[in-house]
């Protein structure tokens, strides 16, 4: 069985990857630890690796209901325990009467540290609590060089994982007809906005599917992709019921600010 024919062609590069991880603890009989991966990629992995005979795997974001997860893989021989994950977790102190910190200000700030993005869990925000996980391999790093978020100087705080804000995964259902469903016309539905909008931030990089930059306005959608555009949230394809006797898809999504 071709297992690439399962997936989209950009992600071929991340299927090898796994089954690599997945080699790699079958050869030498030691666990591999990942990145933070996005949702997708979580995806990917359990549907490569399944339930494999002599490799086991468990994902872990820092707390229950976390979107990035590392993934732990080990011989079936071993058992998974929370601190072989290997993440901190991160409290933000400034000045909190006259600066407001926004989620893009913080990961702006942790990327231009010249980190990968898989190296930084779920950025958590709360009124004015900021907190964010990150790989332990990388903490001290952090704590020197990350002096400042927007104009805002700031202090870290290493906190207990156990200490995390309480994540909620509320999606807004809805119900959609499209056209078609090309990523321009899919996002015209779900963010009620006109098709010609819709292809501009597609084609200024401003659009994601599957946590990954699109530019295509032509790309399909499909079931369980999930859609994010800079300013507007997410729309997440619950599912796509067949089609009208118009020939327009029958669509199942939810939305989230």
């Amino acid at each position: 069985m071709n297992i690439y024919q399962h997936f989209r062609p950009e992600e071929r590069e991340f299927i090898d990857q796994v089954i690599n991880w997945k080699e790699y603890v079958e050869q030498s009989y030691a666990p591999k630890l990942t990145d933070f991966l996005d949702p997708r990629e979580q995806q990917i992995l359990a549907t490569v690796i399944g339930k494999h005979p002599d490799v086991k795997w468990k994902l872990f974001g820092g707390a229950n209901g976390t979107e990035r997860k590392r993934a732990y893989l080990y011989p079936d021989y071993m058992e998974a325990q929370q601190e072989d994950f290997q993440i901190k977790l991160f409290g933000i102190e400034y000045a909190k009467k006259f600066i407001t910190i926004e989620h893009r200000q913080v990961l702006g700030s942790l990327m231009s540290l010249g980190l990968k993005r898989g190296k930084f869990g779920d950025i958590l925000i709360e009124g004015d609590t900021v907190q964010f996980f990150a790989a332990a391999e990388i903490a001290d790093y952090i704590r020197m060089q990350l002096e400042s978020i927007g104009r805002a100087s700031i202090n870290l705080t290493e906190l207990d994982i156990g200490e995390a804000l309480a994540i909620a995964d509320e999606w807004n259902e809805m119900n959609a007809t499209v056209t078609s469903l090309r990523l321009d016309t899919v996002m015209s539905s779900l963010f009620n906005l006109s098709r010609q909008k819709s292809q501009l931030l597609i084609q200024h990089g401003h659009v994601k599917v599957n946590w990954t930059a699109i530019e295509n306005t032509a790309f399909e959608c499909g079931e369980g992709d999930v859609l994010s555009a800079r300013g507007f949230g997410r729309a997440k394809i619950i599912g796509i019921e067949g089609k009208t006797k118009k020939d327009k898809y029958r669509v199942i999504a939810g939305r989230k600010k």
